[in-house]
């Protein structure tokens, strides 16, 4: 009798589940998605999206981060369907990328700002600048840009009305002390101030030139700040569950303490 029952089950089960699949029901672990990638600068951010993963867990997504070293891979991988999203961004770099290449890549989140800083390891204020001083600025549209506004809210060039976030030396309309502006790799800015007169290096690569932000002889604005970096997905997936879940396993105070801590108050929560 018990034989019969237990066949009798086997047999309902075996029936409900090609009646699922055939009207396109299916278990919840196919259903939705579980599972991402998230391509990440590495760094100092590798240890924030450790905290990003275990609020993730929390909420039943696995995510795995896959580190890059260089500005321009993230968005082609995004855009090939290696990863699921990725977080290293603002809006000037993805705008240029998007005119250059076609990318459909939408921001899903806010993360971080990291104001850019200003060092030099030759001068201890910006009223020291001499003529014909020689300056480092990041070489990629969107961060050339930005450092050369750093450079004008300064006081030490001055930039045509309509430049721009994307503004390169060209638009340089006053240059009172001449100063010699060196477009470098990003990575490279920092690792050259000793041959620079100043560099205006992103935090990220900061840290990696060994630089701390209490050498920095100035910063650019915290305040009404553009450069906002973000979570970023494929367009198409933008809506999807997962990636909401994604976006509150960063947006936390668990993660804003790790943020503060990694980046020792640098990088300021931009989702508050």
């Amino acid at each position: 009798m018990t034989q019969n029952i237990s066949r009798r089950n086997s047999l309902k089960a075996i029936l409900f589940a090609a009646t699922a699949f055939s009207i396109g029901l299916a278990p919840l672990a196919v259903q939705a998605q579980d599972a991402v990638k998230v391509g990440i600068m590495g760094g100092e951010d590798e240890s924030v999206w450790k905290v990003v993963v275990e609020e993730a867990a929390k909420k039943g997504l696995k995510v795995e981060t896959v580190i890059f070293n260089d500005y321009n891979q993230p968005n082609e991988a995004l855009d090939r369907k290696e990863i699921d999203a990725n977080s290293f961004q603002h809006t000037p770099f993805l705008d240029a990328q998007i005119q250059q290449h076609g990318y459909k890549i939408s921001v899903a989140g806010y993360t971080a700002v990291w104001p850019i800083g200003i060092y030099s390891h030759k001068l201890k204020s910006l009223d020291e600048v001499k003529e014909g001083a020689v300056i480092g600025v990041p070489n990629d549209p969107s961060n050339e840009g930005r450092a050369l506004r750093v450079l004008e809210a300064h006081g030490i060039i001055k930039l045509k009305p309509d430049a721009g976030v994307l503004a390169t030396p060209i638009d340089i309309i006053e240059n009172p002390k001449n100063v010699d502006i060196k477009e470098l790799d990003a990575g490279v800015v920092g690792r050259a101030i000793d041959d620079l007169d100043i560099a205006i290096v992103n935090n990220d690569w900061a840290a990696k030139a060994g630089l701390e932000p209490k050498d920095a002889i100035g910063w650019e604005s915290r305040e009404n700040n553009p450069y906002n970096n973000f979570i970023a997905v494929r367009t198409d997936d933008l809506e999807k569950d997962w990636v909401k879940t994604l976006v509150s396993s960063f947006q936390n105070d668990a993660v804003k303490a790790e943020l503060d801590r990694a980046y020792k108050g640098t990088g300021i929560p931009a989702w508050e």
